[in-house]
């Protein structure tokens, strides 16, 4: 290490245009170049969606609701090789037999009902792309939610809205006749609202919505945008409470229903999500994308996962987490420290709250302390959530196998008896 930092010009490398350029006390080359006046002021001010992995990376880790039980695809020796699937030529841009065994899964009539994108977040860009004009239309969120519709926002120099969930007693419930009085009120302004993210169930809340509130914000006579129900973790809630129903059985022209095959199908690393909608909003995302946007190692991998013994695995493992998840609601109340258990909890993971046991009065202050604890000496990482609205005091935990759920609780005894 002393040979390349020291200033001898024995050791020093000879210099170069590309060690002068990176040298901070270079001049800009060319001298009238500066990134305020390239890149755009909202991408410049943005603040970039925090991760789970951006925090830790090592232990046990309960903190990004990744399925713990492992990938659904079947056992490797059931597999065809990656050598034949010619990798040498550019992918379907269509992919149409993944969507027609999603239609077998998800009780849709047609592919065309089908959008594939590199994961959700593919997906939520370019429904910002499609409806909204920069600088002038609007979208409404309903905090606490998932930060990337809020990210996504800003880089698409949106502004966002926002109409908070109704979380008295935990709750998470979104307040429609706010949410419509508040689409009706913009609908005569110069700054529409044209998407409504309905997150359900909601991350970190836990908690689907009803049929009923999506169908009254749908049927708002006033709104003339979309509405976007994000059903990451429906695997979870049960496959009834989707509200494809309202698409398929209802024809809701207005509505997208994402999801994806991150959680339940413990597919987190292929990177492949879905929207759900008509033919016509279907194909208006398929003329934007990318011409190759997903590969055709995901498309197999896909394939693979949604095949009857794939589908039998994903039911089996969607049990065993729902199973885990029960345990965990019964447990964690009887920790010291724990004083409550927050939202509905129909997704991969719990929202317990840390407070005073005597007082029940949630604490972020030892929340945090827990948090960092368990992550940095226990090597137990679960996710703090005490900033976001209705939240405080609270850690969202996966639910993870039985031994790692048993590792968290234990843990969490030991860390929150100590903080006392």
């Amino acid at each position: 290490m002393a040979a390349t930092t020291s200033s001898s010009s024995a050791s020093a490398p000879p210099p170069s245009s590309s060690s002068a350029s990176s040298s901070p006390k270079a001049k800009p080359m060319p001298p009238q170049f500066s990134l305020d006046k390239a890149i755009r002021s909202n991408i410049l001010a943005l603040l970039p969606y925090r991760c789970a992995r951006d925090d830790y990376s090592e232990g046990i880790l309960l903190d990004a609701n990744e399925n713990a039980l492992g990938h659904a695809l079947p056992p490797a020796a059931t597999l065809a090789p990656f050598d034949d699937l010619d990798l040498h030529r550019y992918p379907s841009p269509t992919h149409y037999d993944v969507k027609q065994r999603l239609c077998q899964l998800r009780n849709v009539p047609s592919v065309d009902h089908f959008f594939l994108g590199v994961g959700s977040d593919e997906v939520i860009d370019l429904l910002y792309r499609i409806t909204c004009v920069p600088g002038k239309d609007r979208v409404l969120v309903c905090p606490p939610t998932y930060g990337m519709y809020g990210v996504c926002a800003q880089i698409n120099d949106v502004e966002v809205v926002k109409v908070n969930l109704d979380v008295e007693g935990g709750a998470f419930r979104p307040k429609v006749d706010e949410i419509n009085r508040t689409l009706s009120e913009a609908a005569s302004t110069p700054n529409p609202i044209k998407l409504v993210f309905l997150c359900s169930p909601g991350n970190p809340t836990g908690t689907l919505i009803s049929l009923d509130d999506i169908r009254a914000v749908l049927s708002n006579p006033d709104y003339q945008g979309l509405v976007v129900v994000d059903e990451a973790y429906i695997d979870f809630a049960g496959e009834d409470k989707s509200a494809v129903r309202l698409l398929v059985e209802e024809g809701w022209s207005n509505l997208v229903v994402m999801q994806t095959l991150s959680k339940g199908f413990g597919l987190a690393a292929i990177r492949l999500g879905i929207a759900i909608s008509s033919p016509e909003i279907i194909q208006v995302l398929n003329n934007i994308k990318a011409p190759y946007n997903i590969s055709t190692p995901t498309a197999s991998l896909a394939l693979r996962a949604l095949s009857p013994t794939g589908l039998s695995l994903f039911r089996r493992n969607i049990q065993t987490l729902l199973e885990n998840r029960q345990f965990l609601l019964t447990e964690l109340p009887k920790l010291d420290g724990i004083v409550g258990i927050l939202g509905a909890n129909e997704a991969n993971f719990v929202l317990a709250q840390v407070g005073n046991s005597r007082t029940r009065v949630p604490d972020n202050v030892k929340a945090k302390r827990a948090y960092t604890h368990m992550a940095e000496e226990d090597k137990v990482v679960v996710r703090f959530r005490g900033t976001e609205y209705g939240c405080e005091g609270a850690l969202r935990i996966t639910v993870g196998t039985r031994e790692e759920c048993e590792r968290v609780l234990e843990k969490l005894r030991l860390v929150l008896r100590d903080d006392e």
